[in-house]
């Protein structure tokens, strides 16, 4: 809406080459929504805008693109031009822009910059897809511990222009190791002759550098971090996480989990901008697995067909006992899955979670099973309501058992929980659910 609003000015400012306008338009409003007026132009018109700002203000603009946006405009601009523009960019930022190219055009760019600015790019893109190392930036504030609360105000004012946040100042030893850290307010509140060895926190939370995204995200959000810092094997600090980078992660883990929930793979991008074949394939490859598990549940009621002929009643229940058995077995996975994506569980909670669920299984079994026989009995005789109410109390704990131990199972195998979807859950009762319910019926009705 905001893009609507400002873009009529923008093409006007564009056709008659405003430079002193463009700038203002840059400069006077947020990055953030610069960049939305800036999505609705042509790359090269974008590339005349931006033009007119320093590169320190181009670098912020353009980390607010899209990045099916950004792929675009690098594809739209000199080698030159870009390699200043990434030199610019905050280092986890142009990391992630980087990883996006094609590794060629990434080699052509790099004798471009500077040594320092290469070394810490190939550094970057080094750690593995996922890891902290991967999200992390090296623009942090340090000082060393033997001088005093003005000395360290004096050079963090000198760094502070080029770091990401200085709110969390690390202390560092003369190999980088880690030693504590001392926040913005404590200097500021310090008596200015005061050591920071004295007053510095010496009891440091940090990650390494290879740890789970995923991990660090909960880490933050249990402790509230602004920032949170990254050591490697040796305790060196090697950059840290911010809590913008840990947004980034939730939404992101939290989109790939809505996605596997619902029965596909995760897309790279959003909806729009994925291709056809893309989407086709990580849904298809799904849907293929899904519909052999059926096969599967054809095959095995093919045993009791002859029976089923006979008892032609039992079909008009077939779909009612199925559908109760995958919709506990959905709610469980749900609950489950979002349990352990937001705590990390140990043993004795495991237990306590899966014994909670299997008691909620007996009672929501008890309550469907006494409303399934109820409403059966208006149809058919008492002796086929028994059958249809105890099959669907032993298909509710059947499937809220299952939909609670498999995604524990997966997590403990080392695989994502979010695995376990709704409709693979479901499918595992539609296979056993048919046996079961004719399995009943033989036992009751002679």
């Amino acid at each position: 809406m905001f893009g609507q609003l400002l873009l009529p000015e923008l093409r006007e400012l564009i056709q008659l080459n405003d430079q002193a306008g463009m700038r203002e338009f840059l400069e006077a409003i947020h990055p953030a929504a610069s960049a939305e007026v800036l999505e609705h132009v042509t790359p090269p018109e974008a590339w005349t805008v931006l033009a007119n700002t320093p590169f320190e203000r181009q670098a912020e603009v353009f980390g607010y693109f899209h990045p099916s946006l950004q792929m675009t405009l690098v594809e739209n601009v000199d080698r030159g031009h870009l390699s200043k523009l990434i030199e610019t960019m905050a280092h986890d930022d142009r990391a992630d822009l980087l990883e996006r190219m094609d590794p060629e055009h990434v080699e052509a760019l790099l004798p471009l910059m500077a040594q320092a600015e290469r070394n810490d790019i190939r550094r970057l893109l080094s750690y593995p897809d996922g890891s902290a190392g991967s999200i992390m930036t090296t623009d942090y504030a340090s000082l060393p511990e033997n001088i005093t609360v003005s000395e360290a105000i004096e050079q963090l004012r000198r760094q502070a222009p080029d770091r990401e946040t200085i709110y969390y100042v690390y202390i560092l030893e003369d190999d980088r190791k880690l030693d504590g850290f001392i926040t913005l307010r404590q200097l500021i509140l310090a008596k200015p002759n005061a050591l920071l060895a004295d007053i510095m926190e010496r009891d440091v939370f940090a990650v390494r550098v290879d740890d789970d995204q995923e991990k660090v995200a909960q880490e933050m959000a249990k402790f509230d971090f602004l920032a949170i810092p990254v050591v490697d094997n040796q305790n060196r600090l090697v950059g840290i996480i911010t809590h913008d980078d840990v947004i980034d992660v939730l939404q992101e883990e939290a989109t790939e989990d809505v996605y596997r929930a619902g029965g596909m793979s995760p897309l790279e991008d959003s909806y729009l901008d994925s291709p056809l074949k893309t989407i086709v394939w990580k849904r298809g490859v799904w849907l293929v697995g899904l519909l052999a598990t059926g096969f599967v549940s054809a095959t095995m009621l093919k045993h009791f067909r002859p029976n089923a002929e006979q008892i032609e009643w039992m079909m008009v229940f077939l779909p009612l006992v199925l559908a109760s058995g995958g919709n506990s077995g959905s709610q469980s996975a749900t609950l489950v899955i979002r349990a352990i994506n937001m705590e990390t569980l140990s043993r004795h909670e495991s237990r306590k979670l899966l014994f909670r669920e299997i008691f909620m299984a007996t009672a929501l079994g008890t309550v469907l099973m006494t409303e399934a026989f109820l409403l059966a009995m208006f149809l058919e005789h008492p002796s086929k309501a028994m059958v249809v109410g105890l099959t669907v109390f032993m298909l509710v704990w059947m499937g809220a058992v299952a939909g609670a131990l498999l995604p524990l199972l997966f997590k403990r195998l080392g695989m994502d929980p979010a695995m376990m979807s709704n409709p693979l859950i479901a499918a595992i009762v539609d296979i056993t659910g048919g046996v079961i319910y004719f399995s009943v019926a033989r036992m009751i009705i002679q």
